[in-house]
């Protein structure tokens, strides 16, 4: 059964893999680095569950009359080890405390970027912090699946189209799951990322272990990057980092996320939450450039949480117009050379590709 008639037509979520009883779907990487289904057909039955779960098929509305908050964490040290103000924090560290499991993305021993599952604090550390890097979702619909119907209490945390890929896995609403979105800028190529990682641990010679995108030790809002290789330190700006400048310059984003229907406040998880854009302006008092998160409440099951952790944060509530930036309003736009740059990636070496970034940012290679 072919699921999809081009790569707009696909986000990468997996559930189409994760539905698939017969296993007759495989998620494979193409020459971009992103994961595509790929259907066997000797093992296909033709169930149509396939196309049932897939999320850019079925338009996800949420119920209307949302609420929205900037807040941060009273707990300083959470706020300045979180991206933003630290509310995915707060909200798992509830989660726990009533027995329940956390999902979300993690490194995993060789820095891939994959979905996992936390039970505790020391877990937890693993998925907290922004990946600019779409996650594997590998047996993760199944595993949350089971734990639901196990009675525990889940909170997932994900993109848009992940949230939803679940929801239409699960095919019925729980009552003991909340579902969190992220304002999301696009997800770039893992097949990228794994080559940048290489890159650098062979630069430095060693084995990298740690990766943080949003690093705010210079209050800036955390616009510095940090790694670590063999218990060494390398730190600096976004503008200076390869990898970032990808990214950034919308390069190594999957085609899809040009194209991304939750580009709006209108989406069907329980809460979205982000970074709260122009708090300089909504709240000035708040701007201290350690990070403000903006929470968006769907449904009574997202309040419920909410209330239940308020007390644990500095919050006020806002108007719709207060929080409308760019991701959700319209789709990241198409970098004009992405194709020429996807070219360079496929057939000139990787460090090729990083010492010019520079040039392509500058419009010196790619227009």
């Amino acid at each position: 059964m072919k699921l999809y008639e081009n790569k707009e037509q696909c986000c990468g979520c997996g559930a189409c893999e994760a539905v698939c009883q017969a296993g007759a779907v495989s998620m494979v990487r193409d020459r971009e680095g992103f994961a595509y289904p790929r259907t066997e057909m000797s093992l296909c039955v033709n169930c149509g569950r396939c196309r049932q779960v897939c999320p850019l098929k079925h338009r996800s509305r949420g119920a209307g009359g949302h609420k929205y908050y900037g807040a941060r964490a009273l707990d300083e040290s959470v706020r300045h080890s979180s991206s933003s103000g630290g509310v995915f924090t707060v909200f798992a560290r509830h989660m726990f405390s009533r027995g329940g499991a956390v999902f979300g993305a993690a490194y995993d021993e060789n820095m891939r970027v994959v979905h996992c599952m936390a039970e505790d604090e020391t877990q937890l550390e693993r998925i907290r912090r922004t990946k600019y890097v779409q996650s594997d979702m590998g047996g993760i619909y199944g595993r949350i699946e089971s734990l639901l119907k196990e009675g525990r209490r889940v909170l997932f945390s994900g993109t848009p189209c992940q949230a939803h890929g679940l929801r239409l896995f699960l095919e019925k609403p729980w009552e003991n799951l909340v579902t969190l979105d992220l304002v999301c800028y696009g997800v770039p190529s893992p097949g990228i990322w794994q080559d940048y990682v290489a890159y650098l641990e062979h630069r430095h010679g060693g084995k990298m272990r740690e990766f943080s995108f949003r690093d705010k030790r210079g209050g800036d809002h955390g616009r510095t990057r940090s790694y670590v290789i063999d218990g060494e330190e390398y730190a600096g700006p976004h503008g200076k980092d390869g990898y970032c400048l990808m990214y950034f310059r919308n390069y190594i984003l999957r085609p899809s996320c040009h194209e991304c229907p939750y580009c709006s406040v209108d989406r069907g998880s329980d809460i979205t939450i982000g970074d709260f854009w122009g708090i300089e302006k909504v709240k000035p008092e708040m701007d201290d450039g350690m990070g403000t998160s903006l929470v968006i409440l769907h449904t009574k099951k997202g309040e419920r949480l909410w209330n239940q952790v308020r007390d644990q944060l500095t919050e006020f509530q806002c108007k719709k117009e207060d929080v409308l930036q760019p991701r959700l309003l319209t789709p990241t736009d198409r970098a004009k050379g992405r194709r020429w740059f996807m070219l360079m990636y496929r057939f000139l070496p990787f460090d090729f590709i990083v010492k010019a970034v520079d040039d392509i940012r500058s419009r010196r290679i790619l227009g």
